[in-house]
């Protein structure tokens, strides 16, 4: 039976070393709480870091046996590894990179090596557990190469991945020197998941723009599978909240508090240590507010929680003081004998305490430079059993994107955050309930079971639509059988497209001439008397007989527009006219000097645009404008449109690839057939062939006609050795 195996950098218990002994302490992460009605169902499993540096092997054995009764796998890291990848590389490159914060990023080859090492070591401990049909749910910026390296080793697992930081623009991707790598990481997923459509649509882009994948309703071609990616907005436990606000622990501790602070109103502020989460930014704005509005003073609060990080390194540890700073200027300032303006607390509080600090709280703060998501705006939201109170929101955490009925500001705008809560002080009970009551539907309804819930539907969806889709791998088994039918036969056709097949594809087209192999492959073939070779392009006449012409091949050229038997003089297919190019060559030069690095091809019956050189972005959009103009011209006429791979082109209707390849099949009667080609255009070769045919299409396999694919045209050149 199958198994769901969750991977991730650190487990949902964390070992906790004492004097005497280790104690194992349960994780309250949102992660934990949502995953924990899957890797303790059967024999699921979870593989990460248990937290701590392990010392000897005794102590590892029992780290390990207590896990497994838990369905945890530990990974044990080095304090190297501890050091280099994980306060290294994951948090010292990828964190502040990853957050917009690029002044903070180091870039260090050390770091990196020990990323990749520690992604090979989860790796092996994964496939110690996976077998070949089980699902893996890789989690998090700390693992970005790891489905790739699980997806060499398992080829047929089901691999999903979820990041939980925001994915950044594709510019800011093109600083990191392993942006490639890192990209052809995650592509080993078949499921990529990201909290908000603007991280999926930052993660198309850079692959559009580095890796020149393409991209359609959230499917991503690579050259060997489709890839989904979607938005899965994470969700918290939103009855664990409700309830813990409800229970009598959290009403005393709310009493307790509002005995303190008699009258005083409360706006609440809870985050971890973070550079990203605008805790300064927030202390000034509330300074503000005192300044513009001094009817507050003595009567608004704002407490101050900040959960301890990492604060020995550097930009934390100045964070803390600059915080330390702001607070205390800011109570000596405006503070009173009966008046403290900020409670600030640093340490971390237990959940009914929490519940308690969001019940008494009027206007909850959470307004980050940047996050993923943000689970206290959520948190806030549950907690509100009476439905009074006000979130203010940054516009730039991924909440946002759900929770419109906050009040939605910009981080960086002290002023605005300042007028904001003054908006939420004197805001009407009434619009007050109205608010909160719709975002607490919201937040109830998309919680993190159901989170867990479609990710994991969407992962099964992606690997079927993969497997109902996908022609079959020419695996070694049918090799042997090709090439057996390929010895008996007398008369054999081989079908062979050139760029993207024979050859791979180059900016410039004219600089993909033939290597020494490739002549020497095509001439070993096409001197055997049993064999007709038929080079089938959509290249015009005069390159294919430049580049090809001294050998003993046949072409099919300009996508079946022009023929020449092996030996003898060119034809056209049947008589054509070439006079429409006069009207829509100015078009197609329109988009050239729309689209830099775009081109025309003049073939004699065809025009070409090309796309290949130009932006992947702009030229997406200029060539579904261009297809859209073209088809409204071409309409009611004997011309057609066709897409290609990077190019669009417009020729005679109703000669293509396909009804030139029939006429083959027709004269020479072959009793072998195979056909390979890369892109749409010879989807007409593939559907020509009869079904004993053996049609191969090279790159990615969805939605081909044709019954094998392979991954390149290594494997293409590879193929035709083999028949030699």
């Amino acid at each position: 039976m199958s198994r769901t195996i969750i991977v991730s950098n650190r487990l949902p218990t964390k070992v906790i070393r004492t004097e005497n002994t280790l104690t194992f302490q349960p994780s309250e992460g949102g992660l934990a709480t949502g995953l924990g009605s899957i890797y303790r169902q059967d024999s699921n499993v979870w593989v990460g870091w248990p937290g701590l540096f392990v010392e000897d092997e005794a102590e590892e054995k029992h780290v390990q046996e207590e896990l497994l009764n838990d369905s945890m796998v530990p990974v044990f890291l080095t304090e190297a590894e501890i050091r280099d990848f994980y306060e290294g590389f994951s948090n010292s490159t990828l964190w502040p990179t990853f957050h917009y914060f690029t002044q903070y990023a180091t870039y260090e080859q050390e770091h990196w090596d020990a990323y990749v090492a520690v992604n090979e070591k989860f790796c092996r401990a994964v496939l110690e557990q996976a077998g070949p049909d089980d699902t893996i749910w890789v989690h998090d910026y700390q693992l970005l190469l790891l489905p790739e390296l699980l997806r060499r080793a398992r080829p047929d697992c089901t691999i999903g991945f979820f990041l939980h930081i925001p994915f950044p623009s594709q510019e800011l991707i093109r600083v990191l020197p392993w942006r490639m790598e890192l990209l052809q990481g995650l592509l080993g997923a078949d499921l990529i998941g990201f909290h908000t459509y603007g991280y999926m649509r930052h993660f198309l882009s850079a692959v559009s723009q580095l890796l020149g994948l393409n991209s359609q309703n959230g499917q991503l071609e690579t050259p060997t599978r489709t890839v989904l990616v979607d938005a899965f907005p994470m969700g918290i436990d939103y009855e664990r909240y409700a309830k813990a606000a409800a229970s009598e622990a959290a009403l005393t501790h709310e009493g307790e508090y509002r005995e303190a602070l008699r009258n005083t109103r409360v706006i609440l502020s809870i985050d971890r240590l973070d550079y990203t989460k605008g805790i300064a930014q927030r202390l000034r704005a509330f300074e503000v507010l005192l300044q513009r509005y001094p009817e507050w003073r003595d009567k608004v609060s704002l407490i101050m929680v900040v959960v301890p990080s990492r604060d020995q390194v550097a930009q934390y540890a100045s964070l803390k003081e600059e915080i330390d700073e702001l607070v205390g200027r800011i109570n000596a300032q405006f503070s009173t004998i009966s008046w403290t303006p900020i409670h600030y607390f640093y340490r971390s509080f237990p959940l009914e305490e929490l519940a308690a600090l969001y019940r008494l709280a009027e206007v909850a703060l959470v307004t980050p430079m940047r996050d993923g998501m943000n689970l206290v705006a959520k948190e806030f939201v549950a907690s509100k059993a009476d439905q009074r109170g006000v979130l203010i929101l940054s516009e730039r955490a991924g909440a946002a994107r759900e929770l419109s009925d906050a009040i939605i500001i910009n981080p960086t705008d002290v002023g605005q955050l300042a007028e904001s809560m003054h908006d939420a002080l004197v805001m009407p009970e009434e619009e007050q309930i109205a608010r909160m009551a719709a975002m607490q539907a919201l937040v109830k309804q998309y919680d993190v079971f159901s989170w867990t819930k479609l990710f994991m539907d969407r992962l099964s969806y992606a690997k079927i639509k993969q497997l109902t889709l996908a022609t079959e791998t020419l695996d070694a088994a049918t090799l042997a059988e090709l090439e057996s039918e390929y010895q008996s036969a007398d008369k054999r056709l081989l079908l062979l497209d050139y760029d993207g097949t024979l050859a791979p594809f180059t900016a410039n087209p004219q600089r993909a001439q033939p290597d020494e192999e490739m002549l020497h492959l095509l001439q070993r073939l096409s001197e055997n008397p049993r064999n007709r070779v038929v080079i089938i392009s959509g290249r015009d006449r005069t390159t294919l007989e430049k580049w090809l012409g001294h050998l003993p091949l046949s072409f099919i050229a300009e996508h079946g527009v022009w023929l020449r038997r092996a030996g003898e003089e060119w034809t056209l297919f049947q008589p054509l006219r070439n006079d429409w190019k006069r009207e829509l060559r100015p078009i197609l030069e329109l988009y050239v000097n729309r689209t830099a690095g775009s081109f025309i091809e003049d073939k004699e019956y065809s025009l070409v645009w090309h796309f290949r050189r130009a932006d992947a972005e702009l030229s997406a959009v200029r060539a579904r404008e261009l297809v859209s103009h073209l088809t409204f011209l071409t309409s009611n006429t004997d011309l057609q449109v066709m897409e290609g791979n990077k190019v669009i082109e417009v020729k005679n209707a109703g000669i293509n690839k396909g009804t030139a390849a029939a006429r083959w099949l027709s004269e020479y009667e072959p009793g072998f057939i195979l056909a390979i080609g890369d892109d749409r255009t010879d989807e007409d070769t593939f559907g020509a062939m009869p079904p004993e045919a053996y049609t191969v299409k090279v790159g990615s396999a969805p939605r081909s006609l044709a019954r094998f694919h392979v991954r390149g045209t290594t494997d293409v050149r590879h193929l035709l050795r083999k028949l030699l």
